[in-house]
């Protein structure tokens, strides 16, 4: 926002120059970016008389002019406007003045054979308008040739150039910036604050009725006739232009300073256009499918089930909080003025807005909150400036309020010293002693911030919000954030901790960065997808999004990485194998669940591209190892279970995967033949998606123990082979677990090497081999210690799963 340091100063006088203005509230958390010292852009710029003007005797555009400036000698000054004449009063820069915003020094010259000592000036020229037709001619009485022009358009003046963050409203006002900069140097605070009791009881053409309590809870409108449209007087005019808002009339502009002045938008309607010559009844609704209006900026604009419409007998007139509606605008001809001051719901008008694509002054300030308690305030004050500036007369006003704005927002917040104390730390005073803050500074920083201070205890008060400040100042922190940001950030010592420790990776943390290291070490390339995707059915869908293709929260990691295989394929970049990790979401039982889990996609051939190397396509056994060797190197060992939950995996291709027979970690498996088809993807396409809690569950707790070292054994181990045929709803998992827990501990491997279905083996069962290593630590073994194993585990299988043998 820009500030008129003049303007600022009629309502607090900090006896401050406008750098040392800039200082304090910068150190006070407004940033002020820029200072546009105006000053500077007409020094040495004086009012003349143009006393003669005649043609140039070799040039039809350019005048000769005899101008005084307060002089013993009048001037000559050659000009080439086409508006100058005699006896009127101008502004002449005289010799050696320099006007920067054209960046021109002042020289005496020739133009054409005639001498020229100083320039009649245009605004454009002053940096007062990007354009002018001419020179400027001074209108006002009781003029003084040689007098400096800067007070006569208003160039006597700084300009701050302001930011504010999001949750202070208040700051988007001069008023409200007055606040904080009496708070900061105790100056006496000097608010425009208007009496006004406008008639209620006459009869009136127009009534007001609200039927969206919660967009529009209050709504002022008052009726003012015989209004006289006409400029706006010059400092009105100038303090609009340094805060870069362009002057229309004087209605308009009075709205646009009160805008300004208070932070709350209003809007004139002209009153004729506005009831059509009939009783009317203004109301506040959304807009409904069809319906059109056309806007101050002369666009017609289709209205949505989002878009807060201001209303005349149900026909919308203008966009609520944003822009008013180009038919019932204000104009040269308007004599009777319909004024409207209303509070909107800040989301209300940020979705409104959004709607339509429109981001305006008004629209801004409803979207950050403005304050509802100084409503009737700004309006009482836009209504004396009509009174006064435009000779308005006041007919008639009607105050609405529905139950919630019948309710001064008011908030009570708990404060302790000890805590204040806590948080900040000591400061540093006059005698460079460092010292706590005392409950008197305390309390003297927040009486001066508005805020009513009621003692609970020692050291302990109930503290009351001002109207002002109800939105962001909520909880004990934020008031011990302005205790520190009024009484000086730079002012508190920085205290170091008395104990400090060396850091650490949690277990968690730990075990993400192995697992990462163990995917990119398998050759994957880590993936990272949006949160938001499109809606479908089981997807948690966002209430207010910004797009359709990203209004619902994603349910899997799945469905990310299989459009990105897809993408990557489309772009001839061949297949992907990728991994991800990240959070999913589910609506379960009408709760928002959030979950962690652990994707991945191959498919990929390694050798493609290559001089040499098989250019075969990945198998299911491939897809599998290269998870299994991930999983190994981070301690997990896995059992594998038929699985077909997943439509969109192959059913007969599908494994869930468990650890210790007891906890399931996720699922792995080849796409689907239809989902393949319909993306056209390759048919050797695999997928797995984990469940991190339960990789953390099984390895957290175990990682970091005191590892137990276990010797290699210094003897020669031997093998064994079995072979059996099995049925095909038997598992080799379950065979190897069998296998494993009879051969007890000798036996230090099993290993499936073959399988077989087809001609000469029975139906419904398949052919498989083992092969079973054994080593003992401290001798060789013999036949003697292996022979009664492999007994023992042919009559297991034999025995659970009614194998046949064959060796």
């Amino acid at each position: 926002m820009r500030i008129s340091v003049s303007w600022l100063k009629e309502f607090v006088d900090p006896q401050l120059t406008p750098e040392a203005i800039g200082d304090a509230l910068t150190m006070a958390g407004f940033e002020v970016e820029d200072i546009e010292d105006r000053q500077t852009w007409a020094d040495g710029v004086v009012v003349g008389k143009v006393t003669d003007r005649q043609p140039h005797p070799d040039a039809d555009k350019l005048s000769v002019c005899t101008v005084d400036i307060g002089e013993a000698d009048a001037s000559t000054i050659v000009c080439g406007a086409a508006n100058v004449r005699a006896d009127i009063y101008v502004a002449v820069a005289k010799v050696n003045t320099y006007l920067p915003q054209v960046d021109l020094k002042i020289k005496p010259r020739k133009l054409r054979g005639v001498p020229s000592a100083g320039m009649i000036c245009s605004l454009s020229e002053l940096g007062l308008a990007k354009e002018s037709d001419g020179i400027h001619i001074f209108e006002q009485p009781n003029l003084t040739v040689g007098q400096d022009v800067r007070p006569l358009l208003g160039l006597d003046d700084t300009v701050l150039d302001l930011s504010s963050t999001a949750n202070r409203a208040d700051a988007l006002s001069m008023v409200g910036i007055a606040r904080e900069l009496a708070a900061i140097t105790g100056a006496e605070l000097k608010l425009p604050i208007e009496d006004l009791k406008a008639p209620t009881s006459s009869q009136s053409q127009v009534e007001i009725a609200l039927s969206e309590p919660k967009a529009c809870p209050i709504y002022i409108g008052t009726v003012l006739k015989d209004v006289k449209i006409g400029p706006s007087p010059d400092w009105l005019q100038q303090r609009l232009d340094a805060a870069g808002t362009r002057s229309i009339n004087n209605v308009v502009d009075i709205t646009n300073y009160v805008l300004l002045e208070w932070g709350q938008p209003l809007h004139a309607f002209d009153l004729d256009r506005l009831t059509q010559g009939k009783d009317t009844t203004v109301g506040v609704r959304f807009g409904q499918a069809n319906e059109t209006l056309k806007t101050l900026d002369s666009q017609e604009r289709k209205l949505k089930d989002q878009t807060l419409v201001i209303t005349a007998n149900d026909a919308p007139v203008a966009l609520a909080g944003v822009m008013g509606g180009e038919e019932s605008e204000v104009h040269s001809a308007t004599q009777n003025v319909f004024l409207e001051a209303a509070f909107f719901d800040a989301a209300a008008i940020r979705r409104s807005a959004r709607s339509q694509g429109l981001r305006t002054e008004a629209s801004a300030r409803y979207e950050r909150g403005v304050n509802p308690a100084e409503l009737e305030l700004a309006s009482n004050r836009a209504i004396q400036l009509m009174v006064e500036l435009a000779d308005a007369k006041v007919m008639h006003q009607q105050d609405e309020r529905t139950d919630i704005g019948k309710i001064t927002p008011t908030r009570n917040v708990s404060l302790r010293l000890a805590k204040v104390q806590q948080i900040l730390g000591g400061y540093i005073a006059e005698d460079v002693a460092v010292r706590a803050l005392s409950a008197a500074d305390v309390e003297d920083t927040l009486t001066r911030l508005g805020c009513h201070l009621k003692p609970e205890g020692e050291d302990t008060w109930t503290v009351t919000v001002p109207a002002y400040r109800y939105r962001d100042l909520e909880r004990e922190i934020d008031l011990i954030e302005e205790v520190a940001r009024l009484f000086g950030y730079n002012r508190f010592t920085s205290t170091l901790p008395q104990q400090t420790s060396r850091g650490r990776l949690s277990p968690e943390a730990a075990l993400v960065r192995q697992l990462r290291a163990a995917f990119r070490g398998a050759g994957l390339t880590e993936a990272l997808h949006y949160s938001l995707t499109n809606p479908a059915p089981q997807r948690v869908v966002l209430e207010n999004p910004l797009f359709t293709e990203y209004s619902a929260l994603r349910s899997d990691l799945l469905s990310g990485l299989i459009d990105a295989f897809q993408f990557n394929l489309e772009q001839g970049n061949g297949a992907l194998n990728a991994f991800e990790m990240g959070h999913v979401f589910a609506n379960e039982d009408g709760a928002l669940k959030e979950y962690e889990r652990v994707g991945g996609i191959l498919g990929g051939n390694a050798a493609q591209g290559q001089w040499s190397g098989t250019t075969a396509p990945m198998t299911w056994y491939e897809a599998k190892g290269i998870l299994e060797t991930v999983l190994r190197q981070v301690g997990l060992e896995v059992d594998y279970r038929p699985d077909s939950e997943d439509e969109r995996l192959h059913p007969g291709r599908t494994a869930s995967l468990w650890v210790r027979g007891r906890t399931r970690l996720g699922t792995f498996g080849q796409l689907h033949p239809r989902l393949r088809q319909e993306r056209d993807l390759p048919d050797e396409v695999y997928v797995f998606e984990l469940n991190w809690d339960a990789i953390a569950t099984c390895l957290v707790s175990d990682r970091f123990r005191a590892p137990k070292f276990k010797g290699y054994s210094t003897y020669p181990g031997s093998d064994r082979d079995i072979a059996f045929y099995a049925p095909v709803e038997v598992s080799v998992a379950d065979l190897e677990k069998l296998i494993a827990r009879t051969g007890g501990q000798l036996l230090e491997t099993v290993t499936l090497f073959d399988e077989y279905k087809g001609k000469g083996v029975p139906d419904g069962q398949r052919s498989l081999a083992f092969r079973m290593f054994y080593r003992a630590s401290d001798r060789t073994l013999t036949d003697q210690d292996i022979d009664p194993l492999q007994d023992k585990i042919r009559a297991a299988l034999e025995k659970k799963f009614k194998v046949s043998l064959r060796s």
